[in-house]
């Protein structure tokens, strides 16, 4: 099962993107859905996550505040709208999906990966 991500690209400090990850109908509407994000010499770390049902977010502490996931689960699509770019937030980012309603913020615990799009924040 493939995810599908994409949004990604070169921005300027401060300005925003928007990110967007389709599924397989079966795969996208049987559980939650996050986002991760990986940089050069860094581990893959959380970003945000969104329960089945839409009613449960959650998000890293570095960009809370700044960006918002979103669903629609009739368009068997996900979201992440990042507002505030930093440099810091230069990254691979990958949308992924696990079997379960509940959210999770570790990235073992998803069954399914899209193959990522990169994110360039520029000073």
């Amino acid at each position: 099962v493939q995810l599908q991500a994409s949004g990604g690209g070169l921005v300027q400090a401060g300005n925003s993107l928007r990110l967007s990850c389709s599924a397989p109908g079966r795969t996208f509407s049987s559980g939650a859905m996050g986002w991760f994000r990986q940089a050069p010499g860094k581990e893959r770390e959380f970003v945000a996550a969104i329960s089945r049902s839409g009613f449960s977010t959650s998000y890293a502490n570095s960009v809370k505040g700044r960006f918002t996931i979103s669903r629609d689960n009739a368009k068997s699509s996900v979201y992440l709208q990042m507002n505030s770019l930093k440099p810091e937030d230069t990254a691979v980012y990958y949308c992924a999906a696990r079997s379960y309603s509940d959210i999770s913020v570790y990235w073992r615990s998803y069954h399914y990966w899209g193959q990522g799009t990169q994110v360039t924040v520029s000073s």
